[in-house]
């Protein structure tokens, strides 16, 4: 019996491991009309979790908690920054606050700070998305850059306090085809940022507003981020002038709702891939400084490599 339950024990958590983890932590409302919408960008989350086959763990949704959410939230990424290959996505829903220091997001008991989750999510092993929806939540991207993480910030600074409705259009984006600039029949982080964007800049437009959330996204490590207007399509056009590199190639290879071909690749497989297509991109910006010749036989020998993984996903067995 006791063989038993560890070999279901074990079975359980190579299950988990074999498949992303989303987290949304739903923050205190402040009155009914924002909770309203906060439920509903939840609702949408929910959604994309089981369009994607994903874990998801709702924090802050319990209407009597045992612990403070902020407390849940400490656990449940202890249980999970080291489970398996595949990313952990967390989501914040919520409002954020900035005292010219540290930035909180507030939950309906003690609030967290950017500093106090940078520690909590310093261990992870996993590949990390971080979309943080409040308001004043700019400093979140500093602190929580790193190696293999995503952080996209609905604001750019901890000054710009006013609702972001930035969670709103992304969690739109995820689910509308409209949101696949490159037409390969998925949805990245970078297109639903990219997409989010242009609906929060469409929405001050239109009622003639002063825009007071400017979204950033960072997945360099470098801790500086990259505004919107930088790309055209999913290549940026801009590159930052202290000698790195413009944000957006790992982003723009983070899917939930998979399209057939991805989620034909194993984690290692995509993971391999990745690593390629960085090649690629980094071969490509240094274009200008190659010759003709020797830029193109750099290419070929990732392309290749494309070429080859993806014919024996088509090939018949």
């Amino acid at each position: 019996m006791i063989n038993t339950l560890l070999l279901l024990g074990a079975m359980t958590l190579a299950n988990d491991a074999a498949r992303p983890t989303i987290v949304v932590v739903l923050g205190a409302s402040g009155t009914p009309e924002y909770g309203e919408q906060f439920k509903t960008w939840t609702g949408r989350w929910t959604e994309i979790a089981a369009k994607s086959k994903a874990e998801l763990v709702i924090v802050g949704q319990d209407s009597s908690p045992s612990i403070s959410d902020r407390d849940q939230l400490q656990q449940t990424l202890a249980k999970h920054v080291s489970l398996g290959g595949e990313p952990l996505w967390l989501i914040l829903i919520g409002h954020g606050t900035f005292d010219g220091q540290e930035a909180r997001f507030n939950t309906r008991g003690p609030d967290f700070t950017a500093l106090q989750l940078g520690k909590w999510l310093q261990a992870s092993q996993r590949p990390l998305v971080v979309i943080n929806c409040t308001s004043a939540s700019g400093p979140f991207l500093a602190r929580l850059s790193g190696a293999n993480r995503v952080i996209v910030t609905a604001t750019r600074s901890g000054f710009e306090q006013n609702f972001a409705r930035f969670g709103d259009y992304f969690s739109r984006a995820l689910l509308d085809p409209k949101s696949d600039l490159d037409k390969n029949g998925q949805i990245s982080v970078l297109e639903a940022y990219l997409a989010a964007a242009a609906g929060v800049r469409e929405f001050y437009a239109e009622d003639a507003r002063l825009e007071t959330e400017h979204p950033l996204l960072d997945d360099n490590g470098d801790s500086r981020g990259t505004p919107p207007d930088w790309y055209q399509g999913v290549r940026a056009v801009k590159q930052p002038k202290a000698g790195t590199t413009a944000d957006g190639t790992v982003a723009n290879q983070r899917h939930l709702i998979r399209s057939l071909a991805e989620a034909s690749l194993s984690t290692e497989e995509r993971t391999q891939r990745n690593q390629w297509l960085a090649a690629i991109e980094a071969i490509r910006l240094k274009k200008s400084q190659l010759q003709e010749d020797a830029y193109y036989a750099e290419l070929e020998q990732y392309l290749l490599k494309l070429a080859q993984l993806y014919a024996s996903k088509s090939a018949p067995e």
